[in-house]
């Protein structure tokens, strides 16, 4: 086996994977597995080649400091990189990134600064504007700027392209690719002018994302709101190259997370939101072919990214993509089921330290106790803290002795106004099927039931 020397020898010669399990028509679907890149997406290519250049052209001197704008994976890249280089980072991120991403940034050392995901280019919060201008405010810095830095499509066009037109012998007919900066697409364009001018590019984009616009009719009109991280724009990035492309297919949100989430049920492959994308739009295209094609699409990143959002049913719920069959009582209102072992709960004998852990673990304040599947009372930080009163020792007390035991308990069967006194009086409302516990109704659970029944 080949000993390596550095994580950054491990970026490229990622594996292809043909899928067998899901519907691709009369066509043959490969999926190249960027995920197994060690920063764990496509991006890792990106961010060596662009840091690479920055080196050798002297703009990036030693012991530097990068800036960037990003939607994660290209940040992640660049954070890799900079602490093997020895470089600070400061990333400046939309704020509807994942959590894990942003974990995964500071873990790595980078500074990671949020900003609003809801505002256009020429904002002064929108993401790019903010990162160019705290490069020129940071003495020293060098802004990457992966939008128009020709080293992005470069790191496809010396790597990615050769790599699957080796892997494929050279028979690609078709390759469906994101864009989110444009430089994967830019690249791959590049290299397969000359060497493979046959093969067609697919344009795999959100709803709500312009470019699909751009494919179609030449312009575009102002930007809907998606929540695919990485891919899709409300500009034309000008590295994409979009006048090569003849095809575009529109993806939207569910589609997106629901073939991800099957990608992982039927092949075994954890990947991102944006795969899901590329997924649906490559199966859409496979389906639609009448001769049998070679057609090529991308694990850009991997799912474990998301596994607090499109891989977690709660809040795949509260978004609105999965639902339950309607009971048309207040069990409706109910995010987290017990029945579904869903609710973090409590034991009258279980210690205050025990809660406390629970809490801390689930990110939340307040546990109902259950006896056998009655409700007997609810702790919640307060009654820690009244308890507790700075003595260490009484973390080992029963929950019994601290819970409060006056609930508020209401039957499925009540009327929806019922809950409304209940939020009156800042309390939850613990809702029960003949004094077996069901779960709990914050305001916020029914705040999302009713945008659902909108949507």
């Amino acid at each position: 086996m080949t000993v390596f020397h550095s994580v950054t020898d491990l970026i490229g010669d990622t594996p292809l994977l043909q899928l067998h399990k899901l519907d691709s028509g009369p066509c043959e679907l490969f999926l190249k597995l960027e995920n197994q890149n060690p920063g764990g997406s496509i991006k890792d290519r990106v961010a060596l080649s662009m840091i690479a250049q920055a080196e050798r052209k002297g703009l990036l001197k030693p012991g530097g400091t990068i800036i960037e704008a990003t939607a994660g994976n290209t940040g992640l890249g660049l954070a890799l990189i900079a602490a093997q280089k020895g470089y600070s980072l400061l990333l400046i991120v939309p704020d509807k990134m994942s959590r894990e991403k942003i974990f995964h940034l500071r873990a790595l050392g980078a500074q990671v600064l949020l900003t609003r995901s809801d505002v256009g280019k020429g904002h002064p919060a929108y993401y790019q504007d903010y990162a160019r201008r705290l490069a020129d405010e940071t003495p020293g810095a060098f802004y990457i700027d992966q939008f128009n830095n020709a080293a992005n499509p470069l790191a496809h066009a010396t790597t990615t392209a050769p790599e699957l037109y080796e892997q494929l012998d050279g028979r690609i007919d078709a390759i469906v690719v994101g864009v989110g900066s444009g430089g994967t697409l830019g690249g791959l364009q590049a290299w397969f002018a000359e060497h493979s001018p046959h093969t067609e590019f697919v344009l795999a984009d959100p709803a709500g994302s312009v470019l699909a616009d751009q494919v179609e009719n030449g312009r575009y009109d102002d930007a809907g709101s998606w929540l695919v991280e990485g891919i899709g724009e409300d500009f034309i990035p000008p590295l994409s190259h979009l006048d090569g492309v003849k095809q575009a297919l529109r993806v939207t949100d569910s589609e997106a997370f629901t073939a991800a989430r099957e990608l992982l049920k039927v092949e075994g492959i954890l990947a991102g939101s944006s795969t899901g994308t590329l997924l649906t739009a490559a199966l859409r295209y496979c389906r639609a072919q009448s001769t049998p094609k070679r057609v090529v699409t991308f694990a850009c990143d991997s799912g474990n990214k998301y596994l607090s959002k499109m891989f977690n049913d709660d809040w795949m719920r509260q978004q609105g993509f999965i639902s339950r069959p309607q009971a048309g009582d207040l069990s409706d209102f109910i995010a987290l089921r017990h029945d579904e072992g869903a609710t973090v709960t409590a034991a009258p004998d279980d210690t205050l330290s025990t809660v406390l852990a629970r809490m801390r673990l689930y990110d939340i304040s307040q546990l109902p106790v259950l006896n056998n599947d009655e409700v007997v009372g609810i702790i919640d930080e307060w009654d820690l803290i009244s308890h507790v009163k700075g003595d260490s020792q009484r973390f080992a007390l029963p929950v019994k002795d601290a819970m409060t035991r006056e609930v508020e308990i209401i039957d499925r069967r009540e009327p929806e106004s019922a809950l409304k006194s209940i939020f009156d009086r800042g309390l939850v409302a613990i809702v029960v099927d003949n004094h077996r516990f069901l779960g709990l109704v914050t305001r916020s659970d029914v705040l999302t039931t009713w945008r659902n029944r909108l949507s």
